[in-house]
């Protein structure tokens, strides 16, 4: 068990770039001029991205819809390769180039000249087209209409179905029972929604949100009862309008290569926040995007719940509208929108190292750390030294190291990759050992045989309060980690993220309310330490102060 733990541990903790370190970016943009007339982009193409010598798998990168891709790198030499050939209009387009990526920002063009071109086998679909960089007649259409979806556990896409507030997504975005669920209608506003109806049969969701916020939204049209529903075939295109995480609303493409009765299989590739979109068929909607996982993704195997499943749902919602009460349109905390400063990050790293434990409290159930973009940024730097004494780990504290190794944000990562400037108040459950288990180290230790405390972790988290002096503040996101430790033993933390500016020594008082899994009313409250508050707001100065 105690090889496991440190076999794990290794695992996870060695990658992570040190805090300083020279870092590249490769951006790579893919066009075809030639074969389309002018110089088009091309979306969606993976590629797979080698260091030389090989120390890793390759990293698999996705084009945009403006045909690039960013990758940050350390600097070194790489080759860059297509993962399947590109087929347009008759020939076969694929790339591999080795270059060397120092320090700094480096370009890579993929074109005509410099792709291996062959004639594709007769009757071969298209893989991919050359797409507008500055969207399409679709997106122009109807892209007031598609949204954010975020819960404690996802970030997905949605869209609106009707003017009285209603927006479908995919069930699995959603989950049972539902949970806390905000939709973001634009970058400056997000409000809560209402879920009506998760059906997990259908795979289909309806969230309600205050009809005011969607006025300027026209509803996609599904054409309820779906009586007759748009043609599809195998090798048909589609497009689907996806809302990512942090890049602008797009189109994306793709081939038809299954079609059931309820449900299409096409090749589109989509990241976990981006199911959820509206597909179409020309103009025509057909259906909802989905992927099971994030190998799916990867491969391009998506499934779209058609048209008649969505108005079954969408029927089943709209009788629960008469029964439950309207949705709030109150606008909701968003993310500021100045990045941290990165030279504030770097000269913070130069410093003596700041330790986790002058951030950290613990109540009577949980262990809260408050975590800056600062401290991110340097303990990203610290877990490459950890590796180095993990065989002195008991295994309990290795237990505890694989759970929550602080820059390690779970199902969260992606939001916080590049140390957004908020502040994340951070609640896990602690861990202790069982009566009988004591018992039964006592009843060892009299005979002479002497065994490590054996702890699990108290009951899972299940939601927080915060507040400056007597307000109660409100979160920007509530997030939720979860982890499978094992088959039998899981941990959900709370991860909740705050304006820079809501908590400081202008609260005079400030406290965190927990609450558990196992006791949901039973409240844990912990008043926190001044000296963390007053550190908290140190390593937001150099944010405040840039105008």
């Amino acid at each position: 068990m105690h090889r496991a733990l440190v076999l794990v541990a290794l695992f996870l903790l060695l990658p992570c770039p040190i805090a300083g370190q020279a870092q590249s970016v490769l951006h790579i943009k893919i066009v075809l001029g030639e074969a389309a007339g002018t110089a088009a982009p091309v979306p969606r193409h993976v590629l797979l991205v080698s260091d030389n010598p090989s120390t890793s798998p390759p990293r698999e990168v996705v084009t945009k819809a403006d045909g690039t891709a960013d990758v940050n790198l350390p600097p070194g030499n790489y080759t860059v390769e297509s993962d399947k050939p590109l087929v347009f209009q008759g020939k076969t387009y694929q790339w591999t180039r080795t270059l060397d990526v120092p320090a700094g920002d480096t370009v890579l063009e993929l074109t005509l000249r410099n792709a291996d071109v062959v004639a594709a086998p007769s009757g071969t679909a298209n893989s991919a087209a050359p797409v507008d960089p500055g969207g399409s007649a679709l997106l122009a259409k109807w892209q007031d209409s598609v949204v954010g979806i975020w819960t404690p556990t996802t970030r997905a896409t949605g869209f609106v179905v009707d003017a009285k507030g209603l927006v479908a997504t995919n069930q699995r975005v959603v989950g049972t029972p539902a949970p806390a669920v905000e939709v973001q209608i634009t970058p400056q506003i997000k409000v809560a929604a209402r879920v009506l109806a998760s059906d997990a049969a259908r795979n289909v969701a309806i969230l309600w949100v205050d009809p005011a916020v969607v006025a300027s939204a026209r509803p996609i049209p599904l054409a309820c009862p779906a009586a007759t529903q748009p043609p599809v075939v195998i090798g048909q295109e589609l497009e689907t309008i996806i809302a990512p995480m942090r890049d602008p609303k797009r189109v994306t493409p793709a081939t038809v290569s299954i079609v059931e009765r309820q449900s299409i299989v096409a090749d589109f590739v989509l990241e976990r926040d981006s199911e959820g979109g509206p597909v179409f068929a020309g103009d025509d909607f057909v259906g909802i995007t989905s992927i099971d996982d994030e190998a799916e993704s990867r491969r391009g195997d998506s499934r779209i719940t058609r048209t008649e499943a969505i108005c079954e749902v969408i029927a089943s919602a709209q009788k629960q509208m008469t029964t439950v009460p309207p949705p709030s349109g109150t606008h909701q905390p968003i993310e500021p929108v100045r990045p941290f400063p990165a030279e504030a990050l770097e000269e913070a790293a130069r410093r003596p190292a700041k330790r986790s434990t002058e951030y950290q409290v613990s109540s009577a159930d949980f262990d809260i750390l408050l975590v800056t973009p600062t401290l991110a940024f340097i303990e990203q730097g610290r877990l490459h030294d950890r590796g180095d004494h993990s065989r002195s780990l008991s295994a309990a504290d290795m237990q505890q190291e694989l759970v929550r190794p602080l820059t390690d944000f779970g199902n969260w990562s992606d939001y916080f990759d590049d140390f957004p400037p908020v502040l994340l108040v951070r609640a896990t459950p602690r861990m202790v050992e069982g009566f009988w288990t004591m018992v039964g180290r006592g009843a060892a230790q009299t005979q002479g045989i002497a065994l490590p405390a054996m702890k699990h972790f108290k009951p899972g988290f299940s939601r927080m309060r915060a507040f400056c002096g007597d307000t109660e503040v409100i979160p920007i996101h509530p997030f939720v980690i979860e982890r499978q430790l094992s088959r039998t033993d899981a941990i959900r933390e709370g991860l909740y993220v705050f304006d820079p500016g809501a908590i400081g020594p202008q609260c005079g008082t400030v406290k965190v309310v927990l609450f558990s899994e196992k006791d949901p009313e039973k409240d844990d409250a912990k008043v926190v330490d001044p000296k963390v508050v007053q550190q908290v707001w140190q390593d937001f100065a150099p944010y405040r102060s840039v105008n």
